[in-house]
This record gives C-alpha cells, structure tokens and sequence, in this order.
C-alpha cells in the first residue's frame, strides 16, 4: 500500500497543478524564524556509473542534483553549520527558510560531481566523513559488500541467510533477499551483523573492488581548503545503537581525533548517526564526549533551540525525490515519507 501512495504522490508531484499548489503555499505560508530543514544525499550519479556498488545508495543524477541545487537556492537561505551551531547555541538567530546542506559518507562522487555545483553557485555544505576508510581500499561499506554478494554472483550460488539457505537466481529474486536482509542487520548486535556479513561474502565469492569509493585525506584536505565543512561520521560506520556504551564511545571520539588530525583543523562537534542508529545510550556517549548536535535519519524539521540536539531531522533524498516532492518535503506544513 504504502508503495502504491509513493508511486501517486511522485506522479502528481510532475503536474502543473502540484507545481501550482505549491507556488502558493511557498508565497503565502506565514514567515518563521528559527526552523531549520537538513537536506541529506548520499551519492550523486548516474545509475550504472559504478555497478558494483548498491544502487540505492544513489540520491541523485548529476542532472537532477544541479536542479535540486537550483532550486534550493532559489527558494530557500542555505546556511552553513557554524551558522547551526550559532543557533543551537542561542547565539545566532536562523534566517527565515533556513536550510543546511548535508552529505554522508564521504563519496568520491561528491568531489566529481556535487562540489562543482555547489561551489558554483556558493552554496555552503557539510560532509560526514567515516574516518576509518579514507586511503584504506580494502575496506568496503557492508551494504556495497552484501550487494555483490546477493545480486551480482554466479546464478544459483546458495548462500546461509537468517531464514534458510536459499540458492540465488533471478535478479528479482535477489534483490528481494538484498533488501529484507539490509533491514535485518540494522536491529541485530553489531558482531553478529558483521559475522553474518563475512559468512554470505565467503559463500558468494564475488571479489572486492579495488577501491572503496571513499575519499582519500588528499582530497578530503583539498575540500576542506576550498571550503567543505567536515565533520564526523563514526570511524567504521556501525550503528551505534547496537553497540556497547564503551565502543560507541570510541567511535565518536576517534572519527573525531582523525578529522582534526588530518585537516590540523578544529572539528565541528556534531555527528552524523550511521543508518540512523541512535538511542539513550548514544546520546550519553554524546553528551560526554562534548557533541553539541546530532544528526539522525528521522524525516522532519527542526525549530533551534527548542529541538532536542541530539535528535535533529533530516529530509533525505532518494532517486524518486523529484523537484516537486522536495518542494513538499521542504514546507513545514506537511509531513512526507520516503522516496528513496
């Protein structure tokens, strides 16, 4: 059902009268000060630019990316994290249609293919860097790793899944058992999940690619000189709620360590949750290390100072995010799922 109501929502979002609609509540919703919306993509490519990594994880064309660009700077005030944390802090107040621009990951296609955009038309954005893979090819996103395992090995090759062994076959088929298992390893411990994903790897025998699509500290440096705000993502990219208070400690604190030792810069104290994973635990892990804000994968937006930091909204951006959906997505009056 909830496929069905995506699939409607993103044909009328192309129509004149949905464009129409939206033009009007655009001029006539009443002005707010202090509500900030965080835009989040993830890739930026076209679709078969690099087949051996998910294709899920793509946001965006280049194309569509340069018109969401447009668009938001046309419509709204992109502002910078220094300028969130102003806020945050009660020392700033927010511009009217504030917006913060943000990227996870750290993706090679991000220096291809955004930041020539973005740079362009002088928008400030934020990059999540997971600190443990810059110049560490041989280590590889767990989702990218399962992805060739599940839907580009040879036909027939049976693999251990949490519900039974199960022989791969048709591309449906797989994708299927690539999508049901993603979700599950996002609520089992940490270990366990990584066990899980070694086993089905070794089982599939599709080898890693020789590079892992992350930025190197070069490129990362040359960023962060022309004007990319980093900031940390972890240092392995787990979900941090499904570890121990010890080790989520560690993860915050070290992808930290490494931004400032690499950039010989201070960090901006705020942390990007991997997949979203963060509970009561993460944010004690938080406090204590002296994180003033977190970003989480819950579709919303925020009003600063009143949010709780810890717990900031981000609008994600999927491959159905047509310029009309955002609009939507962007106006405080209404609430919309996901169009990855």
């Amino acid at each position: 059902m909830m496929a069905v109501v995506r699939n409607s929502v993103v044909a009328a979002s192309k129509t004149r009268c949905f464009s129409s609609v939206l033009t009007w509540l655009e001029r006539h919703s009443r002005p707010q000060t202090g509500l900030l919306r965080v835009v989040t993509w993830h890739r930026i490519d076209d679709a078969d630019a690099r087949p051996e990594h998910y294709p899920g994880m793509i946001s965006a064309s280049p194309e569509l990316f340069r018109e969401q660009c447009l668009l938001l700077g046309s419509l709204y005030r992109v502002v910078s994290l220094a300028d969130v944390l102003a806020a945050s802090r009660g020392e700033a107040t927010l511009p009217e249609r504030a917006v913060l621009l943000t990227f996870d990951d750290a993706s090679c296609d991000f220096a291809e293919h955004a930041w020539p955009v973005l740079q362009q038309l002088g928008l400030p954005v934020t990059v999540f860097v997971p600190t443990a893979y810059p110049d560490q090819p041989q280590l590889h996103f767990w989702w990218d790793r399962l992805y060739r395992a599940l839907c580009r090995s040879d036909a027939g090759v049976e693999v251990s899944l949490p519900w039974g062994a199960t022989l791969l076959l048709e591309k449906e088929q797989r994708l299927a058992q690539f999508r049901r298992l993603k979700e599950h390893l996002k609520v089992i411990p940490h270990d366990s999940a990584s066990e899980l994903t070694e086993l089905i790897c070794r089982q599939a025998a599709v080898p890693d690619p020789a590079e892992n699509g992350v930025l190197s500290w070069n490129a990362l440096r040359r960023l962060h000189a022309e004007g990319v705000t980093l900031a940390p993502h972890t240092q392995t990219h787990p979900m941090l709620s499904q570890l121990s208070a010890d080790e989520i400690l560690r993860e915050l604190t070290g992808s930290r360590d490494d931004l400032a030792r690499e950039m010989g810069t201070e960090v901006p104290p705020v942390v990007a949750y991997p997949a979203g994973g963060v509970d009561a635990q993460v944010t004690a892990a938080m406090a204590e290390a002296g994180f003033e804000l977190g970003m989480t994968t819950r579709r919303g937006i925020n009003r600063l100072p009143s949010s709780s930091p810890y717990l900031l909204k981000r609008i994600n951006i999927g491959r159905r995010t047509t310029p009309g959906v955002l609009r939507a997505q962007l106006l405080s009056q209404f609430r919309f799922a996901s169009f990855s």
